[in-house]
C-alpha cells in the first residue's frame, strides 16, 4: 500500500488545475459513491485528481488504478478495510473495469463502509453500464465526451468564453469580441481538438493507439469475444469510417465481414457505447437510443482525420461535429426533411453556399454554415454550436 501512495503523491503533484472540463461543476462530489465513465483520452484521470488537489486533504484520501500490479494479488475490498482503519475517507479507483467482479466488491465497500467516498471512472462504458445496474441505488452515474470547441479555446488558446444555451444562438446572440476571425481555430480543432492530450507530441499515434485498444482489448473483454471477433470490429470501424454518414445496410455489411447479420447491431452499439461512433435514430418511443438507426458516423472529426484519410469530405466533417456537439445538452434526431431535429427545431447543415430550399416553410428551421464567421437571419456559424458545453 505504500507504493501506492506513493504514486499518488507523485501524480498529485504533476497535475495542472488551470482548466476544469465542463462535467466538473455538474458532479455532485458529496455522493457516497460516484461512476465517470466515458472513452479512453477524454481526461478522466485528471478530473478526480483535479478534485482531490483542489478540495481534498491528501493524507485521508488515495487514488489508485485497477491496472496496478498491486491487484495481481491483493482484493480491492481489503485495500479499502486497511484505508479506513488508518483514516481514510475518500478512495478514488480509476480505470475500474480492469478489474475483475468491480462491481461486486465495490457493492460491498459501500455497505461495509459509511465512512467511506468513493469515485470510481472506467473507459470501457459497456461494463460500466452492466455494472451499474448492479450499484442501483448506490452509485450516481456521470458521462463524459471530449473537449467541445470552447473548452479547446480555453485549454489550446486559453481564450474564456462563456458556455451559451442553444436557445441564445439560435437568436445570434453571441457576442465574442476576444475572437475576431474564429475559422481558422475552428478548423484547427476540427483536426485536433477534440482531445486534451492533442497538447502532447505524437498525438496522431497516441490517437490511433486509442482506437486499437479500444477495439480489440475493451470490448472483446467486455463481450467475451475471441481474437477472430475482435478483428471484425475493426473491418467494421474501417467500412464506416470510408463509407460515413451512410444508412447501414446491415445484410450488405455482414457479407462483408463475413459475419452474422444479427450480431452487426450488436457490434456497432459496442463500438459506439465505446465512443468510436455515433448513430443517429428517429424518435421511435420517443426514448432516446431506442429509436431506429438512420446513420451511422464516427464519433468525433478527429477521428475523421485520423481513420477516414481521404474520405473525410467537408459534408461529413459538419454533420459529424454538430450531432458530436449538440449530443451533450440535447437528444438529436434524424429529421424526416433536414438532417437533424432536436425538439421543435430542424436543422440543414452545409457549406457558405447552402440555400434556403430544404427547409422552406418549415417553423423553427435553420441553417448551419460552417465557412461563415457571423449569423444573420436563421443561418448560423456552425462554429457557434461548438459553445454549448
Amino acid at each position: 500500500m505504500d507504493k501506492l501512495l506513493e504514486q499518488f503523491k507523485k501524480l498529485l503533484k504533476e497535475t495542472d488545475s488551470s482548466f476544469f472540463r465542463y462535467v466538473y461543476t455538474d458532479i455532485n462530489w458529496k455522493n457516497r459513491m460516484i461512476g465517470l465513465t466515458g472513452p479512453r483520452g477524454v481526461g478522466k484521470t485528471t478530473l478526480v485528481l483535479q478534485h482531490i488537489k483542489k478540495n481534498l486533504n491528501p493524507s485521508d484520501t488515495l487514488y489508485v488504478t485497477a491496472e496496478d500490479f498491486y491487484f495481481a494479488d491483493n482484493k480491492l475490498i481489503d485495500l479499502a478495510g486497511t484505508f479506513v482503519k488508518q483514516g481514510g475517507k475518500y478512495l478514488f479507483i480509476d480505470e475500474i473495469h480492469k478489474y475483475k467482479d468491480w462491481a461486486k466488491e465495490l457493492k460491498l465497500i459501500y455497505d461495509y463502509h459509511s465512512e467511506l467516498n468513493v469515485v470510481f471512472t472506467g473507459s470501457s462504458v459497456l461494463d460500466l453500464k452492466k455494472g451499474a445496474s448492479d450499484l442501483s441505488r448506490r452509485a450516481v452515474m456521470y458521462k463524459m465526451q471530449g473537449l467541445s470547441f470552447r473548452e479547446y479555446l480555453q485549454l489550446f488558446h486559453q481564450i474564456s468564453i462563456r458556455a451559451y444555451s442553444l436557445k441564445v444562438i439560435l437568436e445570434l446572440k453571441v457576442e465574442i469580441p476576444e475572437i475576431p476571425h474564429p475559422l481558422p481555430l475552428f478548423f484547427d480543432y476540427l483536426r485536433r481538438g477534440y482531445y486534451p492530450f492533442a497538447m502532447e507530441e505524437n498525438f496522431e499515434l497516441k490517437l490511433q493507439q486509442i482506437v486499437i485498444q479500444t477495439l480489440e482489448t475493451d470490448i472483446p473483454l467486455y463481450a467475451e469475444m475471441n481474437v477472430s471477433t475482435g478483428r471484425k470490429l475493426k473491418q467494421l470501424l474501417a467500412i464506416i469510417a470510408k463509407s460515413v454518414p451512410f444508412k447501414p445496410n446491415m445484410l450488405s455489411i455482414a457479407s462483408a465481414l463475413s459475419a452474422s447479420r444479427n450480431n452487426i447491431a450488436d457490434y456497432c452499439l459496442f463500438i459506439e457505447e465505446a465512443g468510436m461512433i455515433a448513430q443517429l435514430r428517429d424518435a421511435t418511443g420517443g426514448i432516446k437510443g431506442l429509436g431506429k438507426v438512420y446513420k451511422i458516423y464516427l464519433d468525433n472529426t478527429n477521428l475523421i482525420y485520423s481513420l477516414a484519410n481521404d474520405n473525410s469530405n467537408k459534408g461529413n466533417i459538419r454533420e459529424t461535429f454538430f450531432l458530436n456537439q449538440l449530443r451533450v445538452k440535447h437528444d438529436v434526431m434524424v429529421s424526416p426533411i433536414a438532417d437533424f431535429q432536436i425538439g421543435d427545431y430542424t436543422f440543414e447543415v452545409g457549406g457558405k453556399n447552402k440555400g434556403q430550399k430544404q427547409i422552406q416553410g418549415i417553423d423553427k428551421a435553420f441553417i448551419a454554415k460552417d465557412d461563415i464567421e457571423f449569423g444573420f437571419l436563421n443561418t448560423i456559424p456552425l462554429w457557434q454550436f461548438g459553445l454549448t458545453y
